[in-house]
């Protein structure tokens, strides 16, 4: 997978939810992982998140569109309410 990202968003991101855009990229690669249609950021393309544990261990979920074969992050947090997503369906 390749990833791009602005790097003033992160600098944003790493601000507000004290989660690296390099971070989020691992969570990727989680086979647990979970996307899901943004509909309400859907205006003028796609948007998705994606929720999946990181390198670190956290379960992020991370905003991104894809551009062409690159994802293109938008941002990414801790969500409590969709890592409780996460670990209902990992579960099962």
């Amino acid at each position: 997978m390749e990833f791009e990202w602005d790097v003033s968003k992160e600098h944003a991101n790493i601000k507000k939810h004290g989660v690296t855009f390099f971070e989020a990229t691992s969570s990727f690669y989680d086979g647990n992982g979970i996307q899901l249609v943004d509909k309400k950021h859907s205006k003028d393309e796609r948007r998705y998140y994606w929720v999946g544990r990181s390198d670190s261990g956290r379960v992020l979920t991370t905003w991104f569109t894809k551009r062409g074969s690159k994802i293109r992050i938008v941002g990414s947090a801790e969500w409590r309410k969709l890592r409780r997503l996460y670990e209902a369906t990992k579960n099962k």
